[in-house]
């Protein structure tokens, strides 16, 4: 989806380009948020004082198909593979327990067993193929950062350090290794070429064999302001209404759905072969397409209005630091989150607000937030200086993040939560 800039009294005008999926003219902007850095591009103390790049992170909807996207702005070969990717799946212990039981139920569904071969796509630091593999069940992963598949290896998980699409999914079949079980985990919006990426997922798939995707939804995106979830990684944005046009055209039958609470709202979907006659298309298909009708999400003027809710979420925000800071209260952070840094740099929040962010991950500890510049620390920071609050960017790890963090009501401390809008908890 190529971009073109015209020159028009003195400044750079975007020319309408074109869907990532249906190749239909985008005419409709769906939210703007300014220039901002590339939000897993943390900084060393020695690159503090080097220049940034930012891009513009502007979002469109095709009104032919209704699928949200991001313009592009960087190669996938600089997001994702350049051997420091920083997200590694394993720190949250919420999501590998869900994962953990999706294994499970996946397992007993499917009746998988030695004799089955089960692939992940985008498999990260093997947090989900470790629990197949403790069953015993052959897995392969396919994950193109080269860093982060490392620590599967290590684990004893097989992994191809690729991007996946076609190529690549005639590599694995030609290795024999077609997929009674394909999955991908919050992988599918990242894929800049979709028809490519499905039509990979059809080629590896056994002509019986299953497939699932989760992915946040686009419903809930909408419903519950969450615009932090946009930014340079996220090339696209579903609804059900748009997913399964995509599958369709790609031979693919999705036959199940199931709204899972994950990410502030997602849906997992279940895929077959078109010409299968088994599994069953499930009620719950027409049911969420329903919803999301109902919901406006097949009306182009439903999209013009989110803009709207993206600058008055940032507007209360500010408020609010402001009345803090003015009254002299300290404010931390909890989580270096790709989200959290396009929230902070959408709202120009930098260390006049937060003195520091936390994070778990040992990757991150010691960087620096891009374009914020804000300090990354150890948890155990917040338990020296004591803040008055403590601002939850990855939201939707609130629970687990509270539970952590319970302590710091010992001395009066609360908690943010920014998104929908800026919420204190005790």
């Amino acid at each position: 989806m190529a971009k073109i800039f015209l020159k028009i009294k003195g400044e750079a005008t975007m020319k309408n380009s074109c869907c990532r999926f249906c190749n239909n003219l985008i005419q409709h902007n769906f939210a703007d948020l300014g220039m901002l850095p590339i939000t897993n591009d943390y900084l060393s103390q020695d690159e503090l004082n080097q220049s940034e790049k930012f891009y513009p992170i502007r979002v469109n909807v095709c009104e032919k198909c209704f699928l949200v996207q991001l313009e592009d702005i960087e190669s996938r070969e600089y997001l994702f593979s350049d051997g420091n990717y920083s997200y590694f799946s394993s720190y949250s212990d919420s999501w590998l327990k869900h994962v953990k039981a999706y294994s499970d139920m996946i397992v007993e569904k499917l009746e998988l067993n030695q004799n089955s071969q089960i692939l992940e796509i985008a498999s990260n630091d093997g947090y989900l193929l470790q629990y197949f593999q403790e069953k015993q069940i052959p897995v392969l992963g396919v994950e193109p950062a080269g860093n982060v598949a490392k620590v599967a290896e290590e684990k004893g998980i097989p992994v191809i350090v690729k991007f996946f699409g076609v190529e690549t999914a005639k590599e694995i079949v030609a290795q024999g290794k077609q997929a009674d079980l394909v999955l991908g985990n919050n992988v599918l919006a990242h894929v800049p070429d979709l028809n490519d990426f499905v039509a990979g997922m059809k080629f590896v798939l056994k002509p019986s064999g299953i497939l699932t995707m989760e992915f946040p939804h686009l419903l809930q995106l909408i419903k519950h302001n969450q615009f932090d979830t946009i930014y340079d990684e996220h090339f696209s944005y579903f609804s059900f209404l748009a997913v399964e046009k995509i599958f369709a055209t790609h031979g693919l039958t999705l036959f199940d759905v199931e709204e899972i609470p994950t990410h502030g709202g997602s849906i997992r979907i279940y895929g077959k072969h078109k010409n299968v006659t088994n599994p069953i298309v499930s009620d719950r298909i027409n049911q969420l397409k329903q919803k999301e009708i109902l919901a406006g999400l097949d009306n182009i003027e439903t999209y013009l209005k989110f803009g709207e809710k993206v600058k008055e979420t940032k507007r209360k925000l500010l408020i609010f630091l402001i009345e803090a800071k003015a009254a002299g209260k300290a404010i931390a952070a909890y989580g270096a989150a790709a989200k959290g840094n396009t929230l902070l740099n959408y709202c120009g929040i930098r260390t006049d607000f937060i003195d520091y962010v936390v994070d778990r991950s040992p990757h991150k500890q010691g960087l620096f937030l891009p374009g914020s510049h804000i300090p990354i620390l150890s948890p155990d920071k917040i338990f020296e200086t004591k803040p008055d609050y403590l601002l939850i960017l990855p939201w939707n790890l609130k629970d687990e993040v509270m539970e952590q963090m319970a302590k710091i009501r010992e001395w009066g401390g609360k908690f943010v939560v920014p998104i929908p809008e800026a919420q204190v908890y005790p």
